[in-house]
């Protein structure tokens, strides 16, 4: 059983597939057939495909939902599971899925990558990322707090700064920071 919280939070499914060789022009022919599928699915925000690099097979798709109820909805759904019929064919394996939500995917190794991410890596990686957030965050804000002064304030003004963090660092900045340095994040 899961709760509310699990049931309601934006979240990520990568998908993997190993494509057999030579089937590389079919399966991008039905990535073009799935993709636009997945978009029209109640919560989507957004798909990313990570071709093979040189000397490998390996497609990973990721998919970005609103909740997790809507992700299980259309990775369940029956127009998917067609489609991964249609692609099995060109797979060497399965339809590996992962479902991940937020603070774990920023230090999600890539499926190349045997190994995670080292600790003083992540420190530096989500300070450089936090530290500017930090001082433009409360600068930005700085206005709107001025205009309603109350007993407290300081306490609501921190929440609503650190809810704003986190959700940049969540949804905004590490997913694609990651990305960028991830050669030298996972060496």
């Amino acid at each position: 059983m899961t709760d509310a919280a699990d049931q309601h939070s934006e979240v990520t499914s990568v998908i993997r597939h190993k494509i057999k060789e030579g089937e590389q022009a079919a399966y991008e022919i039905w990535l073009r057939e799935i993709v636009p599928l997945a978009a029209h699915s109640p919560g989507h925000r957004g798909v990313n495909v990570i071709r093979p690099p040189a000397g490998s097979t390996e497609y990973t798709v990721i998919l970005h939902f609103d909740t997790i109820d809507n992700l299980r909805a259309w990775l369940d759904s029956d127009v998917r599971r067609d489609l991964i019929a249609k692609a099995m064919p060109l797979l060497t394996g399965e339809d590996e899925v992962e479902i991940k939500t937020g603070l774990e995917f920023w230090f999600t190794p890539p499926a190349s990558k045997a190994k995670t991410a080292r600790r003083w890596k992540q420190f530096l990686v989500t300070l450089s990322a936090i530290y500017p957030l930090s001082m433009l965050v409360p600068f930005l804000y700085r206005p709107a707090f001025a205009l309603a002064p109350f007993p407290g304030a300081y306490f609501v003004q921190a929440l609503i700064i650190a809810a704003t963090l986190v959700f940049l660092l969540t949804y905004v900045i590490m997913p694609p920071y990651a990305r960028r340095i991830a050669k030298w994040l996972y060496k």
